[in-house]
C-alpha cells in the first residue's frame, strides 16, 4: 500500500476515535456511491454528520484547502441519497477534520463542525 494511503487510513482512524470520544456514534466509514465517497458518517442525536478527513504529514499546505467546492458538492450528493433512503428524518451536518503529523511524530487534529452548508439546488 502506498505511503499516502497508509497516512490517510491512520488519519481516518484518529478521526473516528476522536468523534467517539466526543459522544458521536459511527454509522459508516468510507461510504461509496459510484465514484463519490464520504470518509465517515457519524450520528449525534438527530444529526447525521458527514465528515471529510484530510491528513497531511506537514502543514506546508493547509489540508483544509483540499476540500474545495467540487468535493463539497460530491459530499452533498452522497448525503442527499443516503438521507432519502432512511426511514426517519435527520438533520444533516457537514464537518471537516484535519490532521497534520504522522504516526511517528506528534500530530494536530482540528475539527471543523458545520464546516459548510449544502449549496442551494440549482445554485452555481
Amino acid at each position: 500500500m502506498a505511503e499516502h494511503n497508509q497516512l490517510g487510513e491512520w488519519g481516518e482512524q484518529l478521526a473516528r476515535e476522536y468523534l467517539i470520544s466526543q459522544g458521536y456514534s459511527i454509522r459508516h466509514t468510507n461510504l461509496h456511491q459510484g465514484h463519490k465517497e464520504i470518509d465517515i458518517v457519524a450520528q449525534k442525536g438527530t444529526r447525521l454528520i458527514f465528515v471529510e478527513v484530510k491528513t497531511r504529514s506537514t502543514d506546508f499546505v493547509d489540508p483544509l484547502d483540499a476540500v474545495d467546492s467540487k468535493k463539497m458538492r460530491r459530499m452533498v450528493r452522497v448525503a442527499d441519497r443516503m438521507l432519502r433512503q432512511l426511514d426517519r428524518p435527520f438533520e444533516p451536518q457537514f464537518d471537516i477534520i484535519t490532521i497534520v503529523g504522522t504516526p511517528q511524530t506528534s500530530y494536530r487534529l482540528t475539527h471543523y463542525p458545520d464546516a459548510f452548508m449544502p449549496p442551494l439546488s440549482g445554485a452555481r
